[in-house]
């Protein structure tokens, strides 16, 4: 069953929504050459329970942490620790709140001093393909739509686009039907109904589309170790336009402060 939200349910997801985005904004300020992953997660955790709210993460399926931190060839679900950030890393953060009964679910990629100009294009590539497939999550649209608009975003520039993790609803349940996958053909998969909220997340690698886990059970890294990027977003399904719930706004103020 694919849980259809109505406008009152979906107004409060909004919230959860930008809490992540605020939640991501604070952390923004304090990635920089020489912090530890777990640093991050605390100013995360404490940022989120001061926030009244619950990190969405922790615990889940026994997730230890409050954010998955993926660094370089990492893709997702890495676990914070002692990983000392240095220049010219990449690290996609994922982070997930519990307020009001519903869930919001974003994901950022930030580059830590000076990268490398290749994957600084993997990164904006990455986050162009996001938009890309937001803007095919329309009633009327399939999943395979939004899929299909991401792959032909990001394949021309050689990229891999993981297959094996998809983007999925997201509502009273982290993880809800539908499943969204970055690849695929147009006119295939579920249809979309006004009222559904997804999450949207391309995953893509600057090599091969090919991953392999840890032996922690939850790091996710390319096989070939080139560097990967993820951005995420929650969107409502509307009738003529996807209404994105998270928001970047907060995060891009903190860089573009960092920057000048």
């Amino acid at each position: 069953m694919i849980y259809i939200k109505t406008d009152e349910e979906i107004e409060v997801q909004r919230i959860s929504s930008l809490l992540v985005g605020m939640t991501l904004a604070e952390v923004a300020k304090h990635i920089r050459p020489g912090i530890q992953t777990i640093e991050l997660d605390r100013v995360a955790e404490s940022f989120i329970r001061d926030h009244d709210a619950v990190p969405g993460f922790k615990g889940y399926g026994g997730f230890p942490a409050t954010l998955c931190i993926s660094v370089n060839d990492e893709v997702v679900h890495g676990i914070p620790g002692k990983t000392v950030l240095k220049d010219g890393d990449v690290v996609s953060i994922d982070c997930g709140v519990l307020k009001n009964g519903f869930y919001g679910d974003s994901a950022y990629t930030f580059a830590v001093g000076e990268i490398k100009p290749e994957v600084k294009q993997l990164i904006e590539i990455t986050k162009q393909s996001l938009y890309k497939g937001i803007s095919c999550a329309v009633e009327g649209y399939r999943t395979g739509d939004i899929g299909n608009a991401v792959q032909n975003h990001v394949e021309p520039f050689g990229y891999g686009v993981v297959r094996e993790l998809v983007g999925h609803g997201v509502g009273k349940k982290l993880h809800e039907k539908p499943e969204v996958p970055n690849y695929g053909r147009k006119g295939t998969g579920i249809m979309l109904k006004s009222g559904m909220v997804i999450a949207i997340e391309p995953m893509i690698n600057l090599g091969s589309r090919n991953i392999s886990q840890d032996r922690d059970g939850w790091t996710i890294r390319t096989a070939d170790r080139l560097p990967s990027a993820h951005f995420e977003h929650t969107v409502a399904v509307r009738k003529n336009e996807a209404d994105i719930l998270s928001s970047f706004q907060w995060i891009e103020e903190v860089l573009s402060k960092m920057n000048d």
